[in-house]
């Protein structure tokens, strides 16, 4: 659009009128164009209060902005004679540490697998100061917490990246194998079953437990599952046994794997072993039992514990 000859408020005035029921669209960057042509050509700051009305009802019209809008960007450029975005002059500290030398750090890291801050601070020193190598001179003076910092930082992460997988808790109580009886009895599959809970109350526990390779199968039946009610129900469990316990394999819960336990199984010299991590089939027999044998007669039913 050719607006130079919109150089008066009668011009102006003329223009509005005809223009009514017209809708006017503009780019942000065209707008602040067209906002300091206007008040340049009309001379907007010499109108009188009368004639500057039809220049700010154009203006107005033409930009899409609002009256507040409008009086901030012409105190703008009354002020500076230019109507834009303001630039942000935020203060940054010069960059000491370029990327070559986080390059550097992080090749030295791989080399000797991220070892601490003080002892990199030391490579460091030393590839500059005793082998003389210029590439090292800025590495070489600097603070144990800035290379932390140049570690944490984006472009040394996305040189090298370094994982390390999460450490098991090691207790040692049990070994992780799957027994071998090799058609020998006395090597017990051992798991609790519970009763269930109603109206927040817990039910009983089942010890159920049986043998490899006889089938041979008993099951008790405990308030709590704690060593003061489970030590003295294990014992009695392990003497019904017609024959002599030589392995006692359970899966990975407290309730077995604790010192009490084993140290009943040490009195009696029967071996522990426990189920292996992401091998579900180790403890197969007791679970398909479970099933087949406690399910079958006592159900599903709730079956309160004795009442304290």
């Amino acid at each position: 659009m050719n607006d130079t000859k919109l150089d008066s408020p009668e011009a102006i005035k003329a223009f509005l009128g005809g223009t009514d029921k017209l809708d006017f669209q503009m780019s942000k960057t065209t707008r602040y164009s067209f906002l300091a042509g206007t008040l340049k050509r009309t001379n907007y700051f010499k109108l009188s209060k009368k004639d500057k009305g039809p220049v700010l009802e154009y203006m107005e019209k033409m930009s899409g902005y609002s009256w507040p809008q409008l009086k901030r960007l012409i105190a703008q450029y009354k002020e500076k004679r230019w109507i834009g975005r303001k630039v942000s002059n935020r203060h940054t500290f010069a960059k000491r540490y370029t990327n070559n030398d986080v390059l550097l750090l992080a090749q030295t890291d791989e080399a000797h697998q991220t070892l601490s801050g003080p002892t990199t601070k030391k490579l460091l020193e030393r590839a500059y100061q005793i082998y003389g190598d210029p590439a090292y001179e800025r590495l070489a003076v600097i603070s144990v917490s800035h290379l932390y910092n140049l570690r944490k930082g984006d472009f040394y992460q996305r040189q090298r990246r370094h994982f390390t997988k999460t450490q098991k808790s090691a207790v040692q109580i049990g070994e992780r194998r799957k027994p071998n009886p090799q058609g020998q009895p006395g090597f017990i599959r051992i798991d609790t079953v519970h009763q269930g809970d109603q109206d927040k109350q817990k039910g009983v526990y089942h010890i159920n437990a049986v043998d490899e390779v006889t089938q041979f199968e008993i099951v008790c039946s405990v308030e709590k599952i704690s060593e003061a009610y489970l030590i003295p129900v294990l014992e009695e469990l392990l003497d019904a046994f017609p024959f002599t316990i030589i392995n006692f394999h359970s899966d990975n819960g407290s309730e077995y794997i604790n010192h009490l336990v084993l140290r009943l199984l040490k009195k009696l010299h029967i071996e522990m072993t426990k189920s292996r991590a992401r091998h579900s089939n180790d403890n197969a027999l007791a679970e398909s039992k479970n099933g087949a044998i406690v399910r079958k007669y006592l159900g599903y039913t709730h079956i309160a514990q004795k009442p304290s």
